[in-house]
């Protein structure tokens, strides 16, 4: 059996799996749906006719066993890749027509969630609050909706709706344990989450309203009688029945003791309906690809079964805010609950990046719940304000994060709701894991460059001068960024001709000293550090020797020249640097700077690093391209080599070209030839 220290699994929520600390992509929505099933079914066989029934419903292709073979092979590969195919041991095994999987239950949450379960219900007539805590134990291994992530026909399957059902029945028998134990704030967050989940399950509200009122929050345990009271009425046309009145009853008499009256408390305060994105930006222009496939990602999808998710990268100042809010302001009629916003200030300079934990408490804040009522901890935090989403047609933005894991909390858990997430990192967890839709940024083109400045100075300024407007679009390489700052300072001296602003520019190309001002939210070089400064040493000393590197990119192995490193140590290194934004894979192998960043690299190298050793990075530089133009020439000219050049003395730390063949040589001249022309 698969042994707890080996690999952990997760279906009570985003269907996800670790080996030892580090999380295991396991590929798209379809392969993780097959490995949740055979996990909420671990222990016994699952046929490959239930198997095809989840994936695909009623109308699975031809080809559908063929594919699930395929998926199981790519998890044993992904899971247990030390184990040859037909190894003893292995815990994914034929069986029964189909497959099982054999797995410690200490491995995988929904089995604790099961085995705590059961041992809580069994303690409950002996020791209530020992079957509280157990109870307490088990719903807090929920992160969300079962297998949240997966496609939404494949979760609305029956096998996938039961486990939903467990949480319901665990929940109603937690809240009559804590009760009768007088143990129940670590319960509530769990209780009002289901709750929220299943509007209409009287005994499920019951307890709620029972548990809220021994927690002391007797207005709120009102509330929650109230709006089910109403809902009751007006979806079912009943009243209320005998275990919701009782419990209703139970309430009112605390008051009245503690009063020494029967007075209901006052009703809880209403909060205005939560609107909280930034103003649009009126002077946002271009981008209609963008917005048009942004618009796209959600539309049927608003009162879905599915959370919508969106992660809007790109590179320091490309506009992922702005075009973020004007997407949020475009649907915003759509979501009639409200928008939540942050920024999470994953890259500013502000010393702090926001913890999860503080953005709740303002989400939760704005969503009514009051102070005293937000429970301890970040699970707990999230599960309520997951509840209080549950139900809800609620935008979420979510503004330059760091990385998933500040993120991931702040994600609603139920359809309805879109969530929309900018950061200057591409994310690729999101994706993997939440089945986020991923949505990269490029500066802008010419055209829309002429059209950003024509906005912010007037068409009639821009026409005046039209070459002058080319050279500004061109020198500042289409970043919005540095294309605002330019027209900050032409619309602070309107009787500046544009043709001055340009000869500025072409003055100063090369370096950052155009860009920069006072304000570092409009500093080009400020800006471009909040990203530098996330890096690792390594990757910030690639990225600094890259901006003296000639030409607009470069191939893996004259970067590893350049840190006199391996090749397997320099692929880490970038993609790095790719994953933050700070360089481009132009092609397949090759890597290039935007115009701008390059010229922020340079200043870098020349501030930071010894001149000593950008000598050393030079030389090594030319001796990679003194080598593997050799080792091009001798595959394209065997007979014809130059004297000089019949045989290269060994060079430390640089690495030339690996070429299979003419072909591939003749592509390297090809492209060195082309990029430096």
């Amino acid at each position: 059996m698969l042994s707890r220290g080996e690999v952990q699994f997760a279906v009570l929520g985003p269907v996800r799996a670790w080996r030892g600390a580090g999380e295991i992509d396991l590929g798209a929505p379809q392969q993780r749906a097959l490995l949740a099933l055979l996990l909420v079914r671990a222990g016994h066989p699952v046929s490959l006719a239930e198997i095809v029934d989840v994936l695909w419903g009623e109308d699975p292709p031809t080809t559908a066993v063929n594919v699930v073979h395929r998926h199981v092979g790519v998890l044993r590969r992904l899971l247990e890749p030390d184990l040859p195919v037909r190894a003893a041991g292995r815990w994914l095994v034929r069986s029964a027509g189909g497959y099982r999987l054999d797995a410690d239950p200490d491995a995988v949450d929904v089995l604790r969630f099961r085995a705590l379960s059961q041992q809580a219900r069994q303690a409950t007539d002996a020791d209530a609050g020992r079957a509280a805590g157990l109870f307490a134990e088990a719903l807090e291994l929920w992160r969300g909706v079962c297998v949240a992530g997966i496609d939404a026909d494949a979760r609305a399957h029956p096998v996938f709706a039961a486990v939903e059902r467990e949480f319901l029945a665990a929940a109603r028998d937690a809240a009559d344990a804590g009760v009768r134990a007088g143990q129940v704030l670590r319960l509530l967050p769990a209780l009002q989450e289901a709750a929220v989940r299943a509007p209409l399950d009287e005994p499920l509200q019951a307890g709620l309203v029972l548990a809220l009122a021994a927690a002391g929050q007797q207005a709120e345990a009102l509330a929650v009688y109230q709006r089910v009271r109403e809902q009751l009425a007006n979806e079912l046309g009943i009243d209320p029945g005998a275990e919701m009145a009782a419990a209703h009853a139970t309430v009112l008499r605390r008051v009245a003791t503690r009063s020494g009256a029967v007075v209901l408390p006052p009703e809880p305060v209403q909060r205005p309906r939560p609107a909280q994105l930034p103003a649009d930006p009126a002077t946002f222009v271009g981008r209609r690809t963008e917005l048009a496939r942004a618009l796209a990602l959600h539309a049927g999808d608003v009162a879905a079964a599915t959370v919508v998710i969106s992660a809007i990268g790109g590179m320091a100042g490309v506009g992922k805010t702005t075009l973020a809010v004007h997407w949020a302001h475009q649907v915003a009629d759509q979501f009639t609950d409200g928008q939540l916003y942050v920024n999470l200030r994953g890259f500013s300079a502000e010393a702090d990046v926001m913890r999860p934990e503080q953005a709740l408490r303002g989400f939760l804040d704005a969503l009514g719940v009051a102070p005293q009522s937000v429970p301890t901890g970040l699970d707990a935090q999230a599960a309520l304000y997951r509840s209080l989403l549950t139900g809800r047609r609620m935008l979420v933005l979510l503004d330059n994060a760091r990385d998933v894991e500040q993120v991931r909390p702040l994600l609603p858990g139920a359809g309805g709701c879109l969530a929309i997430v900018t950061s200057r990192s591409a994310m690729p967890g999101l994706v993997a894991a939440e089945g986020a839709q991923s949505l990269t940024l490029d500066v802008l083109s010419a055209e829309q460059g002429r059209d950003f400045l024509a906005r912010r100075l007037g068409a009639d300024r821009v026409a005046a001068e039209p070459a002058a407007v080319e050279q500004i679009v061109t020198l500042c390489a289409g970043l919005p960024l540095a294309l605002a700052i330019v027209a900050a300072r032409a619309v602070t001296n309107p009787a500046f001709p544009l043709a001055a602003t340009a000869k500025e520019l072409r003055e100063t190309h090369g370096s950052l000293d155009a860009f920069s001002g006072a304000d570092g939210s409009i500093n080009v070089r400020a800006t471009f550090s909040w990203s530098y400064r996330t890096l690792s040493p390594d990757a910030m000393r690639l990225f600094r020797l890259l901006g003296g590197h000639p030409g607009p990119d470069v191939g893996v192995p004259a970067a590893a020249s350049l840190l006199g490193v391996p090749v397997r140590q320099v692929r880490p290194l970038l993609a790095e640097l790719t994953t933050a934004h700070m360089l481009v894979q132009s092609s397949p192998g090759r890597y290039g700077f935007h115009e701008l960043l390059g010229a922020y690299a340079a200043e870098l190298a020349e501030t930071v690093d010894v001149a000593g050793e950008l000598d050393l990075v030079k030389r090594r530089n030319v001796e990679y391209y003194r080598r593997t133009a050799f080792r091009a020439d001798r595959l394209l000219q065997p007979q014809r080599v130059p004297p000089q050049f019949a045989s290269l003395p060994a060079a430390d730390h640089v690495i030339a070209e690996p070429f299979e063949d003419q072909r591939a040589a003749l592509a390297w001249f090809t492209t060195e030839r082309a990029d430096r022309a």
